[in-house]
């Protein structure tokens, strides 16, 4: 919901409260390639699926993540550094299997 400081979660933040699907079968079903580059991520899946998947990514509130910008099938995911990033791509990559 938007508000005067900004945009806020309206209750709960985690995913799971917010009606989405767990976030491992997210991942597992749509996501296709991670690609690291400094503190971001670069994360492929499936076409239509970006959007979904990073607000899934989203609503874990992980601290490894500032934030996502999702097109059609790709996401850029920000993160405040690069040992952040990997530590990030490492729990994604370890949800893929």
């Amino acid at each position: 919901m938007k508000t005067t400081e900004g945009y806020a979660l309206s209750g709960n933040d985690h995913a799971s409260d917010a009606g989405l699907p767990p976030i491992t079968r997210v991942l597992s079903d749509f996501v296709l390639e991670i690609k690291e580059a400094q503190n971001l991520l670069v994360v492929k899946t499936s076409v239509g699926s970006a959007q979904p998947v990073a607000a899934a990514l989203d609503a874990e509130g992980w601290t490894e993540s500032v934030g996502t910008i999702a097109g059609d099938d790709t996401i850029l995911v920000i993160s405040p550094n690069r040992k952040s990033a990997h530590k990030l791509a490492t729990r994604i990559r370890e949800m893929l299997v």
